[in-house]
């Protein structure tokens, strides 16, 4: 049997390439078969594998989830609609125009929307990260983000009903110091309807589930920032 498999952010670094097909032996086999068949034929990325997610047809996997011939396999590190009601996902390397995602997420009903929007910062005193960024690359499981994102859109619906519109963008390519990156946005008819809370979850759960990377870059030195949350069984739309 052969499989697909998709590497994102250091893996793809460490394989020297973006994906691959993988022939496993005829049976039964399993995401850790996979994981231990890239191992062995690609041991300097060994450490990285053994660390990282794992997605069978975009949808989180664990271990011993079954592969079967043909699947799209990725591994990847730790990352960053309802009823009618407005939702934009949008994932690309567009500038975001904050009024045209205010005038495409509120209606008749709507008194009050409020903004997350993260910029490249040039500077960062955190461990793990490079102390000066003179731009980021971003790089997206797009599938299986734009999946993701529709997910945390709809666990913001189940917590704050009163929620109307939700917007959910993410910039990939390279973006220079002090521009935008992400950005979620969620309208409500009052302020107190759940929209700042909502705003908030929205950006924690994003860096959790959706699978978007950066990577720091100076002239001197380049670093992909890689997070530490491991979705599970919770995690699975």
């Amino acid at each position: 049997m052969r499989v697909r498999v998709v590497l994102f952010a250091t893996l793809k670094d460490l394989l020297g390439q973006r994906q691959l097909d993988l022939a496993l032996e005829d049976g039964q086999a399993t995401v850790d078969a996979v994981r231990q068949a890239l191992m062995t034929q690609y041991p300097q990325a060994s450490a990285n594998l053994s660390a990282a997610l794992a997605a069978v047809n975009e949808e989180f996997a664990s271990a011993d989830d079954p592969v079967r011939d043909g699947d799209e396999v990725a591994f990847f590190p730790p990352v960053s609609g309802g009823d009618g009601l407005p939702e934009i996902f949008i994932l690309n390397n567009n500038p975001i125009d904050h009024d045209d995602l205010i005038a495409r997420i509120t209606t008749p009903q709507t008194g009050a929307v409020v903004f997350f929007s993260g910029l490249v910062r040039g500077e960062t005193q955190r461990e793990g990260h490079l102390p000066q960024t003179e731009y980021l690359e971003y790089e997206a499981y797009e599938p299986m983000a734009l999946a993701k994102m529709r997910q945390v859109a709809q666990e913001v619906r189940q917590r704050w009903p009163k929620v109307i519109g939700i917007a959910i963008v993410q910039r990939i390519g390279r973006l220079e110091v002090g521009q935008n990156t992400v950005l979620i946005a969620c309208s409500a008819s009052h302020r107190d309807d759940g929209c700042f809370e909502a705003a908030r979850y929205g950006i924690d759960r994003l860096k959790e589930i959706v699978p978007v990377w950066k990577k720091e870059v100076t002239p001197q030195a380049q670093r992909w920032i890689e997070g530490e949350y491991r979705p599970g069984p919770a995690d699975r739309a």
